[in-house]
């Protein structure tokens, strides 16, 4: 879409010549614009399309034909920094960067077979649509993107160490140095979790983990012949052995984007095709430790508030992996954390370095395993302890323990609720009477996606399409309407952004530590819980969507009904 703005000042001949001939030279428009006493190089640029009689584009909103690029050279878009549009007539609209670059559009014109329509965009705009009908790496596939000199705003924190063999001079290539930054920046850019660089027998597939679901990165077909060297790349970042490809390795990057520090944890298998390369992106800069920040409701806060300042007890939280569990951990601790609170955690990995709290790595290899750092971490005369998942009886019993003489204990659990935490750890063998006297309380979570702000819509639902479960009262009471995801550039059209976390906070009441200690199942548990006023997981998920911050799909994508 061309903007209709109103006429714009043109510009004498003999300046439009000056500015033909410093464009040459390599200056940028923002940078012409200062000399000619322009505000920006988006007014410059309006009023050389209007003296040269071209169209400006000069909007997001731009609808890429599809026909435009069946067979236009793609080596020609990375070489003249142009973006075909669409065909009309005979004729291909090309958005290109420089409108006096006559050598360059006579080439496309030439490769293409047919007149073109120049309009006049900036560089970024090219960009941002070539990446965006390309995909990831397109514009580094062909190496030429080494001519520029430059490998992006990604630093590497820690040198790095080569080792002169083929694999480590391939990797160090300008161009694949490029294309592995630009997965990485792109990755972090787009709040991706997780990267994923994949062997298929076609070639190399990409997808990034955003909001907790795996989204497919579109690739060049090019790409496919930098495969090793990406892994080789990755490799070399993350300080492992390029040469050895039949064993599984492990590694962190430690890497400045933008100015923000990221740490990455990359896992390497090899599998059939080739190896596979996962990435765990950790951002420092994009925490924020807060319960409250986290989607718990104001009386499920209150009640966690009051477990957490307990002086002792066991204090869990349990859901599958990805659901949040250390997050809610570590907001936990930064809400009690004082200078007259001990807090000493262990965790496998450490995730994020907290404060003011004392952090101990496992270390399986030399034995230094949750159960003995439990045991070490008591003569350090702590008052809160963290153990990152009780996976044992040796640990579940030190846990049990330490709440005994007067510690609180935070930990995690892999139940499907909270109250099969119960009977998760009288089958790992500690006394039911145990379990029942120490355990505290027990929340279990799921993550769902928020709605996108910008283009969430009302609709009204048909009673027959909701769940059976669902509150008819407080649906009907309040008008019959939810909200849905609809898609808008802010969101990468998926309608979501960002997640937050759905609850379920038991509180061990006098009625559940009697079933406890009796090993009842844990349905009666739960039944009891809810006469006692807990919300379940579901309960919470529809609230939820009835206060238009997530849809329906959502809850019934990660939960099971009651």
């Amino acid at each position: 879409m061309i903007t209709n703005t109103p006429p714009v000042a043109r510009i004498d001949p003999s300046m439009l010549r000056r500015i033909a001939e410093e464009r040459r030279s390599g200056r940028g428009w923002e940078e012409l614009s200062g000399d000619l006493d322009m505000s920006t190089g988006r007014e410059l640029m309006a009023r050389v399309a209007a003296s040269l009689g071209l169209e400006h584009l000069d909007t997001e909103d731009v609808q890429v034909a599809s026909e435009a690029l069946d067979g236009f050279p793609l080596k020609l878009i990375h070489r003249f920094e142009v973006f075909p549009l669409e065909r009309l007539d005979g004729r291909l609209r090309l958005a290109v960067t420089d409108p006096f670059d006559f050598n360059a559009i006579d080439t496309i014109a030439t490769a293409v077979e047919c007149e073109i329509t120049p309009i006049l965009a900036s560089v970024d705009l090219v960009q941002r649509l070539t990446k965006r009908y390309l995909g990831v790496g397109a514009e580094t596939v062909d190496g030429l993107i080494a001519l520029r000199q430059q490998s992006g705003d990604v630093e590497m924190l820690e040198d790095l160490t080569l080792d002169g063999s083929e694999d480590a001079e391939q990797a160090q290539q300008a161009s694949v140095v490029r294309l592995v930054n630009e997965i990485l920046s792109e990755a972090i850019e787009s709040r991706a979790s997780d990267i994923h660089v994949e062997a298929q027998e076609a070639g190399i597939k990409l997808r990034y983990r955003i909001d907790g679901v795996l989204q497919r990165q579109p690739t060049p077909p090019e790409m496919n012949h930098f495969r090793n060297a990406i892994v080789s790349r990755l490799k070399i970042m993350a300080k492992l052995n390029i040469a050895e490809k039949r064993v599984p390795q492990d590694g962190r990057i430690k890497l400045r984007v933008s100015g923000r520090e990221i740490d990455i944890r990359v896992s390497i298998i090899p599998m059939l095709h080739g190896e596979g390369v996962v990435m765990r992106v950790l951002d420092k800069n994009n925490l924020s430790f807060s319960l409250k920040g986290i989607g718990m409701s104001d009386d499920v806060y209150e009640r966690f508030m009051n477990l957490i300042r307990l002086p002792h007890g066991i204090v869990l939280v349990t859901g599958p992996t990805g659901s949040g569990k250390t997050t809610t951990l570590y907001s936990a601790l930064s809400e009690i954390k004082s200078e007259d609170t001990k807090i000493i955690t262990t965790e496998d990995p450490i995730e994020y370095q907290l404060e003011g709290i004392n952090q101990i790595q496992v270390q399986h290899k030399v034995g230094l395993t949750f159960a003995a750092c439990l045991r070490a971490i008591l003569r350090h005369d702590p008052d809160v302890v963290l153990v990152g998942e009780i996976r044992d009886l040796e640990t579940a019993e030190n846990a049990t323990q330490a709440s005994l003489t007067g510690h609180l204990v935070f930990s995690t659990l892999h139940t499907n609720d909270a109250a099969g935490a119960f009977m998760r750890l009288c089958d790992m063998g500690v006394e039911p009477f145990l379990v029942s006297s120490t355990v505290e309380g027990i929340m279990a979570q799921r993550l769902v996606r928020r709605l996108c702000p910008d283009c969430r819509e009302q609709y009204i639902p048909e009673p027959t399409d909701l769940p059976a479960d669902f509150p008819m009262e407080a649906f009907e009471a309040q008008g019959g309407h939810l909200y849905r995801n609809r898609g808008c550039d802010s969101c990468r059209n998926t309608g979501y952004r960002g997640r937050m976390g759905i609850y379920e906070l038991l509180t061990a009441s006098d009625e559940v530590r009697a079933l406890a200690s009796q090993r009842a199942a844990s349905t009666e548990i739960k039944a009891a819980a809810i006469r006692a006023g807990m919300r379940t997981l579901r309960d919470d998920g529809w609230a939820k969507c009835l206060k238009g911050v997530t849809t329906v799909d959502e809850v019934l994508r990660v939960t099971k009904a009651d």
